[in-house]
């Protein structure tokens, strides 16, 4: 009876947490550009809202950063996040002689310094990975946990590391075109030449 009116506080606390943050969802989830259905988030996240747009059956785990002040975020559908996740669609110019970066304005800057992020679907992001702007991650890839992604990711490559690189695929060509008929459309599929070509310009031929 004791241990049970110990534990109350804690388990009230708790419940409150979540009725909070579904009801806090529910408030902030129009101020995204957009998003399909089945759409969780993390309301004590930081966002830049409008310029996020986001599909079907998503969830950007607990406390991500998703940034882009002057560019554009677009996630697929079917993708997940772990937890403290950061995207940055944009960067500092660091041109200007004889000036100190802070005082760059955003008007001042170069359409190269804010570049969009796109996640396709069925994109699985590790715990704590930065993907950086002008970064596409491709259809079922994964990205490993810590990695900072300063380059595109092919499809249904796994990359991790600092800075990432592809460590390898998911499956081969084959298995990932049976994979790719029983889950897309024929007009919506990638082909055994776009498979077959990012496999080979992203992996280090063997000797």
């Amino acid at each position: 009876m004791i241990r049970s009116l110990i534990s109350l506080p804690g388990r009230l606390h708790f419940v409150f947490r979540r009725i909070r943050k579904r009801v806090l969802m529910i408030l902030y989830r129009p101020l995204f550009g957009s998003h399909g259905k089945d759409f969780s988030f993390d309301p004590d996240g930081q966002y830049s809202y409008k310029t996020i747009h986001v599909g079907d059956d998503v969830s950007l785990g607990y406390l991500p950063i998703l940034l882009a002040t002057r560019s554009r975020i677009e996630i697929g559908s079917k993708v997940m996040f772990g937890p403290e996740v950061t995207i940055l669609g944009g960067n500092h110019t660091t041109n200007y002689v004889g000036r100190f970066m802070v005082d760059v304005r955003d008007s001042e800057k170069r359409p190269e310094d804010d570049l969009e992020v796109v996640i396709e679907d069925d994109v699985w992001v590790g715990t704590r990975a930065i993907i950086l702007h002008g970064v596409t991650i491709g259809r079922g890839s994964i990205i490993a946990a810590g990695a900072v992604i300063t380059r595109s990711v092919p499809p249904y490559a796994i990359a991790g590391g600092l800075p990432a690189r592809v460590l390898k695929f998911r499956w081969d060509v084959d298995t990932i075109l049976r994979h790719e008929e029983s889950l897309y459309p024929p007009e919506k599929r990638i082909t055994r030449e776009e498979l077959t070509q990012s496999q080979q310009m992203t992996m280090p031929r063997k000797i």
